[in-house]
């Protein structure tokens, strides 16, 4: 059963270098699975989506970009903010027109930047407009998946639009404010932090979900990127970890394999070394444990992540492979 039932925006973060992108096209293929449909969203124009599905640089309009297992789909979006915020001047003020002729004259990028959270009011008001959106008398996506800024500006990102709401007492803006943090803050939404077993992305990942609990935005899992199994039996990873290892019994092993006894005391360093970096990993293990969510580990896959890699990665984040 999912730990995250209710879901159906999906925002996923992490330190930059955790692989937070190639994780969130993953999930977007795993929602997908049995005939489901999800929406893939990157806000930060970096077009890192259409390199790992090998497609063209995606345009501002939803295409399919991957079928899933069970005959699902994946649709892929990047959003740009200045078609973004003439689509918000249309919905709430029907000034498409104005909004053009303002974007031939640089208005818009000057609105953009002389308020800077306004681009992200742009970004997460075109996400709920997804993740809400109705065809037919049934919602058009099963779930949203966001590709979100790194864990370092995500809180930000996702309650700007409250500030906006406190600054705008009545009208439009504030009404669509309210709307965003209604679906930002529910149970319909799940922020998942992507991490490595390392110091500093751990470290920010603690520092994440502590901001995000303290902003009341829905901390939904915490998925660890790029692991490797252990090269030892635990027994001997524990012995190594204190710089016991039995020079003896290597030479005598690498004789009986035919191989060089001189190597033994190379190979005795290397597994000191092996068994203290999985201490560390163990340790960074418990202090991602304490955060109490659940955790989901991804293997390192060797080389660029392609769709086979994706596919592999997808099956291992299905909502009811994760558990608490």
């Amino acid at each position: 059963m999912s730990p995250w039932p209710e879901a159906r925006l999906h925002v996923v973060t992490g330190k930059g270098g955790t692989g937070k992108t190639t994780v969130a096209a993953a999930l977007a293929l795993a929602l997908a699975a049995g005939g489901r449909r999800t929406l893939l969203i990157e806000v930060e124009g970096r077009q890192g989506i259409a390199q790992l599905f090998d497609a063209p640089p995606l345009p501002y309009e939803e295409r399919r970009i991957a079928v899933a297992p069970g005959g699902g789909e994946v649709r892929a979006l990047a959003i740009d903010v200045e078609a973004a915020l003439l689509d918000y001047l249309e919905m709430f003020y029907n000034l498409r027109r104005a909004g053009r002729a303002l974007n031939k004259v640089g208005a818009i990028d000057f609105a953009t930047t002389i308020a800077p959270g306004m681009r992200d009011v742009l970004l997460t008001g075109k996400v709920k407009e997804a993740v809400t959106r109705v065809e037919k008398g049934h919602r058009l996506y099963d779930a949203v998946v966001v590709d979100a800024p790194p864990t370092g500006r995500i809180t930000r990102f996702l309650n700007v639009t409250a500030e906006v709401a406190g600054l705008a007492k009545v009208g439009p803006i504030k009404t669509q404010s309210d709307g965003v943090m209604a679906v930002l803050r529910s149970s319909q939404t799940a922020v998942h932090v992507v991490t490595l077993l390392e110091e500093m992305p751990v470290q920010e990942t603690v520092d994440a979900v502590t901001e995000l609990r303290a902003a009341h935005l829905p901390v939904g899992s915490v998925i660890v990127n790029m692991t490797r199994p252990p090269l030892l039996p635990e027994p001997a990873l524990t012995a190594a970890a204190a710089g016991r290892v039995d020079t003896a019994e290597l030479r005598a092993g690498l004789a009986a394999a035919g191989l060089d006894a001189k190597l033994a005391p190379a190979l005795a360093a290397e597994a000191v070394e092996h068994a203290e970096r999985w201490q560390i990993e163990d340790d960074n293990r418990a202090t991602l444990t304490a955060l109490g969510l659940p955790t989901i580990e991804l293997p390192f896959l060797a080389g660029p992540v392609d769709l086979g890699g994706l596919y592999e990665l997808a099956d291992l984040l299905r909502p009811d492979e994760v558990t608490a």
